[in-house]
This record gives C-alpha cells, sequence and structure tokens, in this order.
C-alpha cells in the first residue's frame, strides 16, 4: 500500500505538481504549543526546486504560524492528495525555512515560479522544505472533488498593497510578528520586494 521514496522525481514529481491544493502542518517545541495546519493553492505558488527540496510561496495572511514555527524548530511536513484520478496521498516531511525579501537568495529562488505574480498577493516569503523522508500511500478514503479556478479574492485584496501598506497590514495583526504561543513570526518591518 504505502511506499518509501528516494527522491522527488518521475511519476511522484508528475503527481505533486498536478494537484491544485496542498496542505502544511507544522508545530512548535513547545508539547503544549498549538499545531498549525493549512491550505496552500493558488496556481503557480508552489515548486519543485530539485529531486529533495520543494518551495511555495508565502503571502499576507492574518497570521504567520508557519514562519514562526520553522524559525523554531525547522519540522513540516507537507501532503497532497488526488481528488481526481487514481486514489493517492502523497507526503514529504522534512526540513523547512523561511526565505524572506531581504535574503540574497530571493531573486534566484522567485525564476522558480513564472506562473504568478507574488507582488499581487503580498508576497511575504519563500518557504523551502528539504525532505527528509518522502512517502506515498493510498488514498481510497479521499473524495473525487472537481477544480473550478482559484478565488480571486486574495489577488483583489492585496494587489492594492503598496511595500508600505502592507508592513503597516502586518503591525496591525496581533499574530504576524508573533505566533500564536508568542514565538517570532515575521520579521518586521517588512523589507520592500527587490526590484526583479
Amino acid at each position: 500500500m504505502g511506499k518509501v521514496h528516494e527522491r522527488i522525481d518521475g511519476r511522484l514529481r508528475t503527481f505533486i505538481e498536478a494537484q491544485k491544493i496542498f496542505f502544511t502542518a507544522t508545530a512548535p517545541l513547545s508539547g503544549d504549543g498549538t499545531v498549525n495546519l493549512s491550505p496552500k493553492g493558488l496556481s503557480g505558488s508552489f515548486a519543485v526546486i530539485d529531486d529533495h527540496t520543494v518551495g511555495y510561496l508565502d503571502f499576507a495572511g492574518s497570521n504567520a504560524e508557519t514562519v514562526a514555527h520553522l524559525r523554531e524548530n525547522g519540522r513540516i511536513t507537507l501532503m497532497w492528495c488526488a481528488f481526481e484520478g487514481p486514489p493517492n496521498i502523497v507526503r514529504v516531511h522534512g526540513k523547512g525555512e523561511p526565505v524572506f525579501r531581504d535574503d540574497p537568495r530571493w531573486g534566484e529562488l522567485l525564476t522558480h515560479f513564472p506562473g504568478i505574480d507574488g507582488s499581487a498577493h503580498g508576497l511575504r516569503a519563500i518557504i523551502l522544505v528539504t525532505a527528509e523522508l518522502i512517502r506515498d500511500t493510498c488514498g481510497y478514503g479521499v473524495p473525487f472533488m472537481t477544480y473550478d479556478e482559484d478565488r480571486p479574492l486574495h489577488r483583489s485584496r492585496f494587489e492594492r498593497e503598496t511595500d508600505d501598506s502592507l508592513d503597516a497590514y502586518f503591525h496591525k495583526k496581533e499574530h504576524i510578528a508573533q505566533s500564536i504561543d508568542g514565538l517570532p513570526g515575521l520579521p518586521l518591518p517588512l523589507p520592500p520586494l527587490p526590484a526583479s
């Protein structure tokens, strides 16, 4: 039923790249800390960087739990499910790192995401994940669901923001600079997006 893979390539890579949604799970080291599970979508915001590394764009939102957990301990699991076609679930367990706008790697990493304008969504970080365990299992219990299109709401909400107004928005939110459990989240003030 389940299989462990040494790398993200071939059929596995094709499957991951074809999915319209994936999920991320992180947690603080504290045993009573808040476990975070987030859906991720937006076409073009995910990329397989190499056989052991994936990345996704981290956009503006009302919290920064994933960023905070990764800054503390780096543990992350990503999961994809087949909602169409043959049943399958793929999980990548690994170490994650938020790469912020002022990181020298920023420009090169953005080249892996040519299909989306990150600035229109309030792009605040690129999450890189180095796989430590890659496995797939049956998805017999996952229902069939169809994809219609990305919701336009995220873009329409954040495309009008400047770097300054986005920074002001983040400063107003309770769980951006600090996680729910008080861990350091998104570093503020928000550095401006580098010129492309």
